[in-house]
């Protein structure tokens, strides 16, 4: 169980409010798609939550344990399990798949690892598994800079995985893509939900989120306006998302 209450981020050198009193419970296993209008405060949303934003207000739990008032243990838990995959992903193109995924993120890596790419084993066939399953065995000893749009998201993804991610926060993970890979990126996403009990939270074109989506929150002002179920929005509910 994730419990936000009340929070609040204000941005720039006038501290203009850019969330207001945004608060949600969510469960593992959820896809949940994120939507608004432009500068309704989406990205902003998924920095403060991966701690990459320092929150001004809020309560942030994850299984009852305080995250924001639990001292650097507590912060190091959303560095460990929880990846932010941002809309070009951060993925060194002059590496192969197969080395993005297991030197991974600093925060995710041993220093020893990042400084000699030294990798064990059990580690190598970890990777070699998640790029199997995510269709890019073929592509593991590709430079990452000879792949697709597409392919880089799930190399990202496989990234996530292979280092422990229990959620994953995506910034418009499908924008620039073809229909054909966006499509293959969020049923990747939506397999891995259902039957690993991953959580997601994306930023998605209304089409799409209605699609794939278990639950969808429309942000607007700055507060979650609407937050629904398995269902399409109502017209009331897209007014000024179209």
């Amino acid at each position: 169980m994730i419990i936000v209450e009340h929070l609040a981020k204000a941005a720039g050198p006038e501290q203009v409010p850019v969330l207001r009193d945004v608060g949600f419970r969510m469960e593992s296993g959820e896809m949940i798609g994120l939507l608004g209008a432009s500068g309704s405060g989406k990205t902003t949303l998924l920095r403060c939550l991966a701690l990459r934003d320092k929150w001004d207000k809020g309560n942030f739990r994850i299984d009852g344990a305080d995250i924001l008032g639990g001292g650097f243990g507590a912060k190091r838990k959303i560095s460990r399990e929880w990846a932010f995959l941002e809309q070009n992903s951060e993925l060194n193109k002059e590496r192969t798949a197969l080395k993005n995924v297991l030197i991974g993120q600093a925060a995710q890596t041993p220093w020893w690892r990042r400084l000699t790419g030294v990798v064990r084993t059990d580690d190598y066939m970890g990777a070699m598994d998640e790029l199997e399953r995510l269709g890019l065995l073929d592509k593991a000893k590709m430079k990452t800079g000879q792949l697709s749009g597409g392919e880089r998201q799930r190399v990202a993804i496989a990234r996530a995985l292979v280092h422990g991610a229990k959620v994953i926060l995506a910034d418009e993970p499908v924008t620039g893509l073809d229909p054909k890979s966006a499509q293959s990126v969020l049923e990747t996403l939506m397999t891995l939900c259902k039957e690993t009990g991953l959580t997601v939270v994306a930023v998605l074109p209304l089409e799409l989120a209605e699609k794939y989506s278990t639950r969808m929150w429309v942000l607007d002002k700055g507060v979650i306006k609407h937050d629904v179920t398995g269902r399409r929005l109502t017209g009331a509910e897209r007014a000024g998302l179209i």
